[in-house]
């Protein structure tokens, strides 16, 4: 799988991560990124198309900042463990560019 967002730049291979593609921005600065992650970020692009090119230069700004990173749909159960990524989710992006999703997919609050 590739992204097209970053397919100018060289593809980061780990052989932890073979199935969660990733990236090198610069020679410090690399990434990868869970599908599910992916799914998310492609669906911002129908929801906010206008601020799309903005959510992706957060991402790489991000990744520039923090030099490895693992973008995941849930910090707390990721698809692979890699040592010395940090773990981030789509809100980590989201929030500071003060663009908040309601999350629908959530269970009920009423119960049985």
């Amino acid at each position: 799988m590739d992204y097209p967002e970053w397919s100018q730049y060289p593809k980061h291979n780990d052989s932890k991560s073979y199935l969660c593609p990733g990236y090198i921005l610069n020679q410090d600065a690399r990434f990868i990124m869970e599908g599910a992650f992916y799914t998310q970020l492609s669906n911002l692009k129908s929801l906010y198309p206008e601020r799309y090119d903005e959510i992706i230069n957060a991402i790489n700004q991000t990744v520039i900042k923090n030099k490895r990173v693992f973008f995941t749909l849930d910090i707390e159960h990721p698809f692979i463990d890699l040592p010395n990524y940090i773990y981030l989710e789509i809100t980590d992006i989201l929030d500071p560019l003060r663009i908040f999703v309601e999350d629908k997919s959530r269970g009920s609050d009423y119960g049985d």
